[in-house]
């Protein structure tokens, strides 16, 4: 009888046991950093909203961690951490990827979308959006948002008015591959590549004559102290996607990759009218702050487009598999133009 009694006690503790290991399995908190170069601007509150979508869903067993203002790093390094899968997610201009996956340039392409939610459009369409995900994938990274930022500008410290009022000067670009640096040497730009962080001490001590990037990021950076003409540059978008780690999401589980994907969509509606009441309010703090905002006129718009596009569209068709991604982007922006 005893030993009957015995065998049941271990049976029952041998329940008890794997229950509690798999209500800690269960419980078992992960950490996803989040890590990008701008700060208060659409980035910024895609991830926030991201976060809050995926703590409020996940009870405790996924934490959020969001760095901006490369807390965690350079450009380079955090994307080399994703991909090594020190960090989890990280945020940069588009063409800061394209050292680690080529097939990033065609976010760069000159003449593909009309406007910033055209862009929208066409790159959440179900099509793109899996295309856009296997970018990456044999370097363990996937791209789990595009981020579609804004209209690019050029700020210098000498007003950009016409075409060749580029001449000479040596401005940042968003990245250093071909499709960042071959159109524009073609204005006679002296293109610099340089992760954001450094970008504004070498404006203002004049190493640099000035920057390709969004608007946003002169107004939260306060670069309205060092320059004040901004550029806007016809048919030239800026894109801020972000990666995340492939093997993280297969670490999470599935409940928690779901939450992970799911969240990530609902976030991108900042994408969209946060994105459009956030361009108003940037236009404005910067003419507040004594910026000058400049529109090429009509004749020097199409110089600008006739001198730039013709070299994107070379550097885009010489690799297959890039030619057929910029060939899919056309045909979905023909079906999304209104």
């Amino acid at each position: 009888m005893n030993a009957i009694l015995g065998r049941f006690g271990a049976a029952v503790l041998g329940v008890l046991a794997a229950g509690y290991l798999g209500t800690a399995a269960n419980a078992q908190q992960f950490t996803m950093k989040i890590s990008f170069p701008t700060i208060n601007d659409v980035t910024h509150e895609f991830f926030k909203t991201w976060k809050a979508g995926i703590e409020r869903r996940a009870g405790g067993r996924l934490k959020v961690e969001i760095y901006p203002s490369n807390q965690l790093g350079q450009i380079p390094a955090v994307i080399e951490g994703v991909a090594l899968g020190t960090i989890e997610v990280g945020g940069a201009a588009s063409g800061f990827f394209t050292s680690l996956e080529p097939r990033f340039q065609v976010m760069d392409g000159l003449g593909i979308f009309d406007d910033i939610q055209h862009a929208f459009r066409v790159l959440t369409d179900p099509e793109i959006r899996a295309r856009l995900a296997t970018w990456g994938a044999d370097k363990g990274v996937e791209l789990i948002v595009p981020g579609t930022y804004g209209q690019m500008t050029a700020l210098a410290h000498k007003a950009i008015r016409t075409a060749a009022d580029f001449h000479g000067q040596k401005i940042r670009t968003p990245g250093g591959s071909a499709i960042q640096i071959e159109p524009f040497r073609k204005l006679g730009i002296l293109p610099v590549s340089l992760p954001l962080g450094e970008v504004l001490p070498a404006m203002q001590n004049r190493t640099i004559d000035g920057l390709m990037t969004a608007l946003a990021v002169y107004v939260n950076f306060k670069y309205y102290d060092i320059a004040k003409p901004a550029t806007y540059l016809p048919e030239t978008l800026l894109f801020a996607p972000a990666v995340i780690n492939r093997q993280f999401l297969k670490q999470i589980g599935p409940e928690l990759e779901a939450i992970v994907r799911e969240e990530a969509r609902n976030a991108e509606v900042v994408y969209t009218d946060w994105n459009i009441a956030d361009t108003k309010r940037v236009e404005d703090a910067w003419r507040k702050n004594g910026g000058e905002l400049i529109s090429l006129p009509p004749a020097e718009a199409k110089r600008y487009i006739d001198i730039v596009a013709p070299v994107s569209l070379q550097i885009l068709s010489a690799n297959p598999k890039i030619k057929e991604d910029y060939e899919a982007l056309l045909a979905a922006a023909k079906k999304y133009r209104r």
